[in-house]
């Protein structure tokens, strides 16, 4: 059977993905989608019957992992789409942040990452596209949000190195690097930190990003960049040294945090 295998499918991107691949793919035999929470899930294959199946877990721990891996040689499934999205971020100062969420960060956006990546490799049918969700923040250190971007910037090299590794055998990879959008991801990221000011005008649409990621994997595009405003970030990142970008874009950080750490002072 040939399937679809979408992590981080309960919210944001990962679902938005699942919801995509299903209108514009009917010849798969199924989705197969996972993530924590087992109630969304559910809403996702009642949505979808008899397309999506669910596999409830946390990516990084052994146990959904197996069952996936079991899954697929029960069924002697092909991956036609692999894709990566399950991750978050936390805003604020390494001495902010506590050590069980940078722990959390590496663990899910990176090493889930990979160790869902290597599961996969012996199931991927030829001409299979790997979509790995990076971010806008890989391109250069974000100060106030260090251990995400730099677990993006791990996402972004890893999955570039891999699309020359498998080129050889007709897989693509791609890495999607949007800037802000509108999931749920901030109402997490901001638990010590707001968002600078300026990203709301960033903003992009879910769905947008998901549809460009879809159209530059499958035209074997090793980058994926949604909007005017991010392509242009990425050519100044590569152009400018990364200390002249982060001094125009620092004291907007360091204004943030210094409002956020008032506020937390004031509330206590």
């Amino acid at each position: 059977m040939k399937i679809a295998l979408v992590s981080g499918a309960s919210s944001g991107m990962g679902e938005e993905m699942a919801r995509q691949i299903a209108l514009r793919f009917p010849s798969l035999d199924g989705i197969w989608i996972t993530a924590r929470s087992e109630e969304k899930l559910a809403r996702m294959e009642r949505e979808f019957p008899g397309k999506m199946r669910a596999f409830p877990g946390d990516l990084t721990g052994e146990q959904v992992r197996t069952e996936l891996r079991d899954a697929l040689i029960r069924k002697n499934a092909e991956i036609c789409i692999l894709v990566n999205a399950a991750g978050y971020g936390k805003l604020g100062t390494v001495g902010q942040v506590s050590g069980s969420d940078t722990r959390g960060m590496i663990a899910l956006n990176c090493t889930a990452l990979t160790a869902l990546t290597e599961l996969s490799l012996p199931f991927l049918s030829a001409k299979c596209r790997i979509i790995n969700f990076a971010s806008a923040a890989a391109f250069l250190p974000q100060p106030g949000f260090a251990v995400y971007a730099a677990t993006k910037a791990f996402v972004l090299s890893y999955s570039m190195a891999l699309a020359k590794e498998l080129e050889p055998q007709q897989i693509y990879v791609t890495a999607v690097c949007p800037g802000p959008v509108d999931t749920g991801f901030f109402s997490v990221a901001e638990e010590f930190q707001k968002a600078p000011f300026y990203k709301k005008y960033f903003m992009a649409k879910t769905s947008r990003v998901v549809a460009r990621a879809l159209s530059d994997a499958f035209a074997g595009k090793t980058v994926s960049v949604y909007g005017a405003a991010m392509q242009s970030l990425r050519v100044l990142c590569k152009v400018l040294p990364h200390a002249l970008i982060l001094k125009v874009f620092s004291p907007c950080s360091e204004a943030n945090t210094t409002r956020n750490a008032s506020e937390q002072c004031s509330d206590g």
